[in-house]
């Protein structure tokens, strides 16, 4: 069953291809694939016209947030588009989503600050009153990233709630801001790249802690849609962390 609501911790790794590999082999006996398995995710993020969501971000404040659609797989296919508040408050993740009915145009998109659209194209009243207080607080959101990637997912034998990710081929635009399009981009990471994302709501496994002990594997921040806007406005790749 796929879950509409998550509080976790989340950290993030920087794999090698080597590493990844290596990783993938050894988790085998104690995850199995999560609902979707692997899968091509796409994102369309929403901030005001200067970017004044993803720019606050980068401030590090305690509290934050972000908007987005997300489709896994065929866009196409109503069952795998949600539309998702993601919120971090004190090093912890609170998630909420619902699936959309999305016709997949741009138009609707742009009228997300629409509240007649929220609530024809949303049946989750929590979500809705959300989306309202969202739209209501940052004024004038609008498609600002298209965001995709390739995702491998995993979900721990004993434990639901640890789930471990690993993305690659993380590419970006700011423009053709549409799912109707075919994925293109410009990459976030090197093709011999992977990011690792663990999602917890408590400690790691034994088992995980040594393996990332063993393999010299180390926490880092990494934000993909940090990391396409600072592309965007040509900030140097040393820019401090953001998540």
């Amino acid at each position: 069953m796929i879950k509409d609501i998550f509080k976790r911790y989340e950290q993030k790794y920087l794999l090698t291809e080597e590493q990844y590999i290596k990783m993938i082999d050894y988790i085998n006996a104690y995850t199995k694939p999560d609902d979707f398995g692997k899968s091509t995710i796409c994102n369309i993020y929403f901030d005001t016209p200067n970017y004044y969501l993803i720019r606050r971000s980068l401030e590090k404040p305690i509290y934050k947030e972000k908007l987005r659609i997300r489709t896994y797989g065929v866009s196409s296919n109503p069952d795998n588009v949600f539309i998702e508040i993601k919120k971090k408050y004190d090093g912890i993740v609170y998630k909420r989503r619902t699936r959309i009915n999305y016709s997949l145009n741009i138009n609707n998109l742009n009228n997300l600050n629409n509240v007649s659209f929220i609530k024809t194209n949303i049946t989750n009243k929590q979500i809705i009153s959300e989306i309202e207080y969202f739209t209501n607080l940052y004024k004038n959101l609008k498609p600002s990233v298209f965001l995709s990637y390739d995702r491998v997912a995993y979900i721990s034998n004993n434990d639901e709630n640890l789930r471990i990710t690993f993305d690659s081929n993380i590419i970006y635009r700011d423009y053709d801001l549409t799912f109707k399009s075919t994925i293109y981009g410009k990459e976030i990471l090197p093709h011999n790249m992977v990011l690792l994302e663990i999602k917890t709501a408590s400690n790691y496994p034994l088992w995980l802690t040594n393996f990332l002990s063993k393999e010299k594997i180390y926490q880092t921040s990494f934000s993909k849609y940090g990391k396409a806007y600072m592309s965007i406005i040509k900030l140097p790749e040393n820019y401090e962390h953001i998540w």
